[in-house]
């Protein structure tokens, strides 16, 4: 029965699964009940969390899978990742744990949809390639598309060159609606930047993500009581940031990725 309770359902609980038997006439504890899944197979993990994906957006995952399924990894090596991110100033996004196998973090039960951007904050633009970490900046207003310009016209191009890119290299960003405006196309192209097409609903693919991810990790273990302190330590966790770990998370082949 628990089993079957937390295979159609992984966010049971220990306490949910301990009522259920009770209800049954049957007495056991929490342990038991970790127990019994753990020789399963099955363990107690945080719910992975994946964008919220519409028909549209799974199909045009497997277009972008399929245009790049046998691309060489010279060719993502020549690609600069950019996004923005959030960074709280006290606290933690609320996590839910589901029970599951190895390896099956990313299936559609044991994950919680999410869209972009869900006290006290900063916002940050990134970029980074295989080569190391590119430019952070903390963007201070309300970016729109002129400020959006503004910061590539600043940054991206500079990153580049310190980052010593190969001729031809490709820039990545996604579909938010800044980035894709006419006025910021017109610009990438009379600066002559290639831009690699990018299926919408997608930050999942980006492995800036996992330099985020880490970035927030070392940000969280650090004293920080006010904004100003926030975004200096930011600055100083990005820079430290070794070439070798922005190589680990430019791992970013479609044949990898999840389409739903």
């Amino acid at each position: 029965m628990i089993t079957r309770t937390v295979s159609k359902n992984p966010r049971t609980t220990r306490g949910d699964l301990v009522n259920d038997l009770q209800r049954a006439g049957t007495k056991v504890t929490k342990a038991t009940i970790s127990n019994t899944l753990r020789h399963q197979g099955l363990k107690s993990c945080s719910a992975r969390r994946v964008p919220l994906l519409k028909p549209v957006h799974v199909q045009a995952r497997l277009k972008f899978a399929r245009e790049h399924l046998d691309d060489p990894e010279e060719d993502w090596e020549n690609v600069i990742w950019s996004d923005e991110t959030k960074i709280e100033l006290f606290g933690k996004n609320s996590t839910r744990r589901v029970w599951r196998r190895k390896n099956a973090e990313l299936h559609p039960k044991n994950t919680i949809p999410t869209v972009k951007h869900g006290g006290g904050n900063i916002m940050l633009w990134g970029c980074f390639s295989a080569k190391g970490p590119g430019r952070l900046i903390r963007v201070k207003e309300r970016m729109n598309g002129a400020m959006y310009r503004e910061i590539l016209s600043d940054n991206l191009l500079p990153s580049a060159r310190a980052l010593k890119m190969k001729r031809r290299w490709v820039f990545q960003h996604d579909n938010d609606p800044k980035h894709p405006a006419r006025a910021t196309k017109e610009w990438l192209r009379k600066k002559h930047f290639k831009v690699m097409e990018w299926p919408s609903q997608s930050p999942d693919l980006n492995p800036i993500e996992n330099l985020w991810r880490e970035l927030k990790v070392c940000v969280a273990q650090r004293q920080h009581q006010n904004i100003t302190a926030l975004e200096e330590i930011c600055m100083e966790e990005w820079a430290k940031i070794p070439a070798t770990a922005t190589t680990r998370s430019e791992r970013c082949h479609p044949d990898h990725m999840t389409i739903s």
